[in-house]
């Protein structure tokens, strides 16, 4: 059994290689040879973003507060709210973050493959955010 209390893991600023905005980062645990996925608590603040990206063995999305959009390639945005599980494919193009006017928290879960949990590709531009709704 392993106890990762509260606290004991630092906050990150999400990579602006991968993000637009203002975006925070709290590890939930890691993989490790005996359990394959991770998780984190992401925090976008109001229109703040991932970049499209991918997963090979897909992505689980638990929204826990705010409101947000989510889209995959080739689909209109959907908004989530808390409560709302959204699952991406394996190797699903998408994206997800706050919506233009308000803040939203998920716990992102993935899983690792032969060491990769996730490609990034090109950030969505403010064009195709503002789009979107």
């Amino acid at each position: 059994m392993e106890i990762t209390r509260t606290g004991t893991q630092p906050s990150g600023k999400g990579s602006e290689d991968w993000f637009t905005g203002s975006v925070r980062i709290d590890p939930l645990f890691g993989a490790s040879e005996a359990r394959h996925s991770a998780a984190n608590t992401v925090t976008f603040e109001p229109g703040a973003r991932t970049a499209w990206h991918t997963h090979p063995l897909g992505q689980t999305l638990i929204i826990v507060s705010g409101c947000g959009w989510v889209q995959k390639e080739g689909s209109q945005v959907e908004e989530v709210h808390p409560g709302d599980i959204v699952w991406f494919e394996p190797n699903e193009k998408h994206w997800h973050g706050a919506t233009a006017s308000n803040g939203m928290s998920h716990i992102a879960i993935q899983e690792n493959l032969n060491g990769k949990m996730v490609d990034w590709m090109e950030k969505v531009s403010e064009y195709q955010y503002k789009i979107s709704k």
